[in-house]
């Protein structure tokens, strides 16, 4: 049903419209995920009725919570099975919420007269929330679960999830073999397909929009082009996009959203002519890198070289000081994230002034996996498991636009941007950097620990 009328529907697409198939597709996708649990549902009924064992594994209804846990420390809905107080946050002053009885378990004690007495004197119970809060992090870690695939309520028939029920009846048996044979052998050749004709043509539009002189004319051009190219391309994953809030999309200044993929670009360039800025890549994004280059106003930078990053940031500063120039998409969580979670934003792209325009991407993980996991999966494998995905559905808000307040710093404005997107998104506000992905935890914070815990032995 997605793939009528090929030809028809891309020709629609290179003007940047639709038809509406990928739409029906979806809705057809959703009926049979509907049908397939309510056959799994029936199946498990008939096991737990035919099982006369009694120490039989209970219903789920009758499991206690920590039944429920996964291997990786949280629950099928991704809900935190652990109500915890942030005392181990990066910003341990900011993060710690004293409860009353909290209070009391410090030194300081008032006398019958209220005055204050200070012991400083030791005790075991001084340092339980410390150790209750490494014990509830050894269970279930905030950060770690952030780079893994999100967990989903129900089978949506992909075996590279962490439920598979393809074998649990003969009806799911032969559903999923059909779909495993139209995904394989009908979507992924004309997927790619796809692909490798939008590849092509992005690099013959951007090197003959690149011959053009610099100006407005070459701007309108370049917008335009820009919109077939990346709607056609958008085809290959068969993405069904849902913008709202037009009206605050944005048009110059800087851009910023949360990070899931390099398909975040993709699903915004759909939209709006964007400026990028990023890590200096080699082979097929370096292709891609070079050939954006030629026809707008791009900053690249290798994130090793210190200076270079300097350098970044005053090229930013040029970027937004010029009018017409395109809004410039930035990713301060500098890494990939699994759509559950916003994480640290780096204040560097805060620091320079201007318009920030908040954007807050969130993906529909029933119909595909959209979060790259760079450290587990190359690009060409990672678009492998996007063409053979039954499709990329998300929602994009844009946001009213955001400026830094007289008396605020650029680390506060960074999470009051976060907070909004995290709010908008429905994702989880986290202080925790990205960074943490690829090393261990800074020695700063370990002081700051024990700074914070020095504060409570004397009474602070």
């Amino acid at each position: 049903m997605r793939l009528i009328f090929p030809n028809s529907n891309q020709s629609v697409a290179s003007i940047g419209k639709s038809l509406g198939v990928r739409r029906l597709y979806v809705d057809i996708l959703l009926k049979l995920f509907e049908y397939g649990r309510q056959h799994i549902e029936v199946a498990k009924k008939l096991q737990r009725s035919d099982s006369s064992d009694e120490e039989e594994t209970p219903t789920p209804e009758d499991r206690p919570p920590s039944a429920l846990i996964k291997e990786n420390g949280t629950n099928g809905t991704k809900t935190s099975v652990i109500e915890r107080q942030e005392i181990l946050g990066p910003s341990p002053e900011l993060n710690y919420k004293r409860s009353s009885s909290q209070e009391r378990v410090q030194n300081g004690h008032h006398t019958d007269h209220g005055k204050v007495e200070t012991n400083l004197e030791f005790h075991l119970h001084h340092c339980m929330d410390l150790v209750r809060a490494g014990m509830e992090s050894i269970i279930e870690d905030q950060v770690t679960s952030v780079f893994e695939a999100e967990e989903l309520r129900s089978w949506n028939l992909l075996t590279r999830t962490n439920r598979q029920y393809e074998f649990l009846t003969w009806r799911l048996t032969i559903i999923w073999a059909m779909g495993f044979v139209v995904r394989y052998f009908f979507l992924l050749p004309l997927r790619v397909l796809i692909f490798v004709i939008g590849v092509w043509w992005l690099i013959v539009c951007t090197a003959c929009v690149g011959t053009l002189p610099d100006g407005r004319f070459k701007q309108r051009v370049n917008n335009a082009l820009s919109l077939m190219v990346f709607n056609f391309l958008s085809r290959c994953i068969s993405a069904v996009i849902t913008y709202h809030n037009s009206d605050d999309k944005p048009r110059s200044g800087i851009c910023v959203a949360n990070h899931t993929s390099p398909i975040d670009v993709l699903v915004l360039m759909c939209d709006s002519c964007y400026s990028l800025i990023g890590q200096r890549h080699g082979g097929f994004l370096g292709l891609l890198q070079r050939a954006l280059a030629r026809a707008s106003p791009h900053i690249w930078f290798e994130r090793s070289e210190v200076k270079d990053r300097h350098a970044v940031a005053r090229r930013l500063k040029e970027h937004i000081s010029v009018k017409d120039n395109p809004p410039i998409l930035i990713f301060p969580e500098g890494t990939c994230i699994n759509n559950t979670s916003v994480m640290q934003f780096k204040k560097g792209s805060f620091e320079v002034g201007g318009t920030i325009y908040p954007v807050a991407i969130k993906y529909d993980p029933r119909f595909g996996d959209a979060f790259w996991n760079s450290s587990r999966y190359g690009m060409l494998h990672y678009l492998l498991n996007m063409m053979t995905s039954w499709a990329i559905v998300c929602d994009v808000w844009y946001l009213p636009a955001m400026h830094r307040e007289p008396d605020e710093n650029a680390v506060d404005f960074a999470n009051r941007v976060k907070a909004v997107i995290a709010r908008r998104g429905g994702l989880v506000d986290l202080m925790w950097d990205g960074q943490l992905k690829r090393m261990k935890a800074k020695k700063e914070w370990r002081e700051l620990q024990q700074e914070e815990f020095s504060k409570r032995l004397k009474g602070e």
